[in-house]
């Protein structure tokens, strides 16, 4: 049997976004990630983390909102980094933690907002992704 064979019946290979010093720089140094979103828009981290502000502070529209960006530039950059769609993306390597956190927050924001079917549907790509990653971001 070829490795590549045995290479497919593992399935697809763990996505390991790049590391993005500059934001967990800023982060770490109390910059508000409402001002740097302007600098870094395609940060899963930033949206991620404007997504949880708005939500503790019980405004769950703009969190599912900003958890959407979120999400969307984390697929982007997945994609980039030659994820197809599928595979894991582990809670472990601290750069894929912004997408993670993204795809959670919009769980958590459509629960609020009554989309149930999103509901579903996120909390199975989050465990298809990573089954440690919610337990990991609920322990904060």
């Amino acid at each position: 049997m070829s490795d590549e064979f045995r290479k497919n019946l593992l399935g697809p290979e763990p996505t390991y976004l790049p590391e993005e010093t500059d934001v967990v720089a800023r982060l770490a140094a109390g910059d508000e990630a409402v001002d740097l979103a302007a600098k870094f828009p395609t940060s899963s981290q930033v949206w991620a983390a404007l997504a949880d502000e708005a939500f503790a502070d019980g405004r769950p529209v703009e969190s599912y909102a900003y958890a959407r960006v979120g999400y969307h530039r984390g697929l982007d950059a997945l994609r980039r980094a030659g994820w197809r769609g599928t595979g894991p993306i582990p809670w472990e390597h601290e750069p894929n933690r912004g997408f993670l956190r993204s795809l959670y927050a919009l769980g958590r924001a459509a629960a609020a907002i009554g989309e149930a079917d999103e509901v579903d549907r996120i909390e199975k790509f989050l465990d298809a992704s990573d089954p440690a990653a919610k337990a990991a971001i609920e322990a904060g």
